[in-house]
């Protein structure tokens, strides 16, 4: 019997052992909106990521997204937010975090994948892999585009929601209407006018269509809208999250018949549309060409339409392109582990 070569057993023992984890980091500054959005397509893609933040000081931060880079940060750095070992993935997102791309890079000697959420304002060379919506120019065969961004409200998450309903929301009458307030930002300011228009048209649509109100708002939302909000649940019977106990945010959703969402956000929006139930939007004063395009996308597709005080539409298939975004990054994450001769890592939520 002809001994096997050495060379040939360890290609078998290779072929046969699991693929190692891929460690990945996300990394941002630290905006909750920014971060979200790198969580969910790293749990779409089956990964328990570290959650670094980078904080460059002036000027660097002010040169962000053409850098240089802060030296106090430089990629090896142990006080750094990436310090060696490197990663094998890196998801990243929000201007400041740019130049640690092409940072890392080189640190690594091209071994660490990059991917970067939004368009990065340098180019499409920014990163390995780049998402950007619709609505962003950036295009490129690196560049992927979708119409809604990536995010945590999956479908995995709303059948377990569904399937173990929270109690405070299960015990309330149908139909039930999530209320998705958002708040004043750069672009949508929510004047007394708006607040009155919409705390009078939720009001109509509680007492007129006999709906409960499931409501949450953000940190954004005014004072005085929040107090509103507060007032119409009790008053009608509704639920509002006063910020005690667990995050309701998507048993909201799943428990749904329809979603009130205001227009002053593309996450809330996007995870909207992921429950599959009517979206009415409300906008307040102000507006940006983006979020105009997503809004108008939404509607064009069946899923979203203005909110006038009562329930309107139909049940819709689910828009969630998480799912979308995870499988095309995890190819081009294997293409480059295989063009650098890098064995391939595990990406549990592709399998």
């Amino acid at each position: 019997m002809s001994p096997v070569p050495a060379s040939d057993m360890q290609e078998s023992d290779e072929h046969e052992r699991p693929p190692q984890t891929t460690r990945a980091v996300i990394l941002t500054d630290g905006k909750a909106g920014d971060e979200m959005q790198c969580l969910g397509l790293a749990e779409a893609l089956g990964l328990a990521p570290d959650i670094r933040r980078v904080a460059p000081r002036r000027p660097f931060s002010w040169l962000a997204p053409r850098g240089p880079l802060d030296p106090r940060e430089r990629p090896g750095r142990p006080d750094g937010p990436l310090p060696e070992p490197f990663p094998d993935l890196v998801i990243a997102s929000g201007r400041r975090a740019v130049p640690y791309l092409p940072a890392l890079k080189r640190a690594s000697g091209e071994r660490v994948f990059t991917a970067f959420l939004k368009d990065p304002r340098t180019g499409r060379d920014a990163a390995d892999f780049v998402w950007v919506a619709e609505h962003d120019r950036l295009r490129g065969e690196n560049v992927l585009v979708t119409l809604t961004a990536p995010h945590r409200v999956s479908a995995a998450r709303l059948a377990a929601a569904r399937h173990d309903p929270d109690p405070r929301l299960a015990s309330l009458r149908a139909p039930r209407v999530a209320v998705l307030a958002g708040g004043d930002s750069r672009h949508h300011r929510f004047t007394p006018d708006d607040q009155a228009r919409f705390l009078a048209d939720l009001a109509h649509l509680a007492r007129e269509d006999g709906v409960s109100l499931m409501i949450t708002a953000s940190r954004r939302t005014p004072p005085a809208l929040r107090e509103g909000l507060a007032r119409l649940a009790g008053e009608t019977g509704g639920f509002l999250w006063d910020g005690s106990g667990e995050n309701p945010y998507v048993a909201l959703l799943a428990l749904a018949d329809a979603v009130v969402v205001t227009a002053d956000s593309t996450n809330m929006l996007g995870e909207a549309a992921a429950a599959g139930v009517p979206v009415l939007v409300f906008t307040p004063t102000g507006g940006h060409p983006k979020l105009d395009t997503l809004v108008r996308g939404l509607e064009e597709r069946g899923v979203a339409r203005p909110f006038r005080g009562r329930l309107e539409g139909e049940p819709f298939e689910p828009l969630d392109e998480t799912p979308a975004i995870a499988a095309a990054l995890g190819r081009a994450y294997h293409a480059h582990r295989d063009a650098h001769g890098l064995a391939r890592t595990a990406l549990p939520g592709l399998a």
